[in-house]
């Protein structure tokens, strides 16, 4: 049984107990991850069920393994004959996963941790969907009358040019 999964903007094909590096996913060693955008699943007797992109309610759970870094990739660029070069290094964000289940029903729910604690001045739901009315514009303070400019700038004078160096005959 395999399947096929979308994470990170990249498709991996899985199956059980593989172990992928995937763009770095939230969490840190030893959590569970469920990874619901799966867009096609085979089973063992052969029979190809695809997403339209995705299938509804199918997961892949997997075991974070770790956080860890890609190797270092150099980015050089270069221009001929201009004198212009740059050299700069990358190293991309990575998560180890395991794969542990394939399930194409759904996930196992995890219990959940606390229920958060229900606020008492909840408005209910038709006047939350009511949309909201624009506040009321304050009237614009009345522009001050510019006051007049007392003289024109005077032109700007131009630079005294240099004098030529004298020519001394000997």
């Amino acid at each position: 049984m395999f399947a096929v999964i979308k994470t990170g903007g990249k498709q991996y094909k899985v199956a059980k107990d593989d172990v992928i590096k995937v763009e770095r996913l939230a969490g840190e060693a030893g959590d569970d991850v469920q990874l619901d955008q799966v867009l096609a699943i085979a089973g063992d007797d052969g029979a190809l069920s695809v997403g339209v992109p995705l299938l509804e309610g199918a997961v892949v759970s997997a075991t974070l393994l770790e956080q860890a870094r890609a190797d270092k990739i150099v980015v050089f660029k270069k221009k001929r004959r201009q004198n212009y070069r740059r050299k700069a290094g990358h190293r991309q964000n990575l998560t180890v996963l395991r794969i542990t289940d394939i399930s194409a029903k759904g996930a196992k729910k995890p219990a959940p941790k606390k229920a958060a604690p229900a606020k008492k001045a909840d408005a209910p739901a038709a006047e939350k969907a009511e949309p909201k009315k624009a506040a009321p514009k304050k009237a614009a303070a009345p522009k001050k009358a510019a006051a007049p400019k007392a003289e024109k700038a005077a032109p700007k004078k131009a630079a005294p040019k240099k004098a030529a160096p004298k020519k001394t005959e000997e």
